[in-house]
């Protein structure tokens, strides 16, 4: 039973692109114990067969006795796995960068991470990822952080948008940054509902150092008349603006002169 036990496990790891390093990593045990049961020299306690059984997705009656398994095979490279409960599929492709897998899609009921280029998982990591939890490049998710991201709570170093976003660039319901766009929008340069800034806030509600909308507060501000911004011009907008900050990035200035009538 032990040797037929080890082949499998040595199998179902192989299958799923594992080392014995990543297995006993997977499953909280040394290199060496995985070692030893693949050889069929020990054999693994009941927990840890219940963490290998969560792990390939199978019974323990097949692992251990050998009662037909509920998986299909796939064509090589893919896997899914189904039970009663859960559905599983992994494809992880062979072509690699820097040892990444160009594409690894794992998904399914349950916590599966995606590692590659490419990443599509319930946890999505890579250069683009596309998960629940997203990070990396270019992030889409629920819950995504890295470079560029978009999801209901998106985090990012150079743009973000989302329900809850954060970044250089922000834009969201809520949102964080040093140029922020939303309903709430606090930042160096802030334009929303309700903008909060430290320099230069545009907005129904506007506190800044510059301010500018229907209810305004901040050291300089410009109320607008009947909801229109055309009512500001934008020669008083730009001699503001020069006047308090000479040195602003030349785009961003005309980008926001451009909001109002010339």
């Amino acid at each position: 039973m032990n040797m037929d036990f080890a082949e499998k496990l040595q199998n179902y790891r192989k299958q799923k692109g594992m080392s014995q390093e990543n297995l006993a990593e997977a499953i909280g045990v040394s290199r060496q114990a995985v070692s030893k049961w693949e050889s069929g020299q020990s054999y693994p306690e009941t927990d840890k067969l219940i963490a290998l059984c969560e792990l390939f997705q199978v019974s323990m009656d097949h692992l251990v006795r050998g009662v037909q398994s509920e998986q299909q095979e796939l064509p090589l490279g893919s896997n899914v796995q189904t039970t009663r409960y859960r559905v599983h599929y992994e494809y992880k492709s062979k072509t690699t960068w820097f040892g990444v897998p160009l594409i690894h899609i794992n998904v399914g009921r349950g916590m599966y991470v995606a590692k590659g280029v490419i990443a599509i998982g319930n946890i999505a990591i890579g250069t683009v990822s596309l998960g629940l939890l997203a990070l990396g490049g270019l992030c889409l998710g629920v819950v995504s952080a890295g470079l560029v991201s978009l999801g209901a709570l998106a985090l990012a170093i150079l743009l973000a948008a989302g329900g809850f976003a954060a970044g250089f660039v922000a834009a969201g319901g809520v949102a964080i940054g040093v140029l922020a766009f939303g309903g709430l929008s606090i930042g160096v340069y802030a334009f929303g509902g309700l903008a909060i800034a430290s320099r230069i806030a545009i907005g129904g509600y506007a506190s800044g150092h510059i301010a500018i909308g229907d209810a305004v507060r901040g050291a300089y501000t410009l109320a607008i008349q009947n909801d229109d911004f055309a009512s500001i011009h934008a020669d008083q907008v730009r001699s503001l603006i020069a006047q308090e900050y000479p040195k602003m990035w030349k785009p961003l200035l005309e980008w926001i002169v451009a909001m109002f009538r010339g």
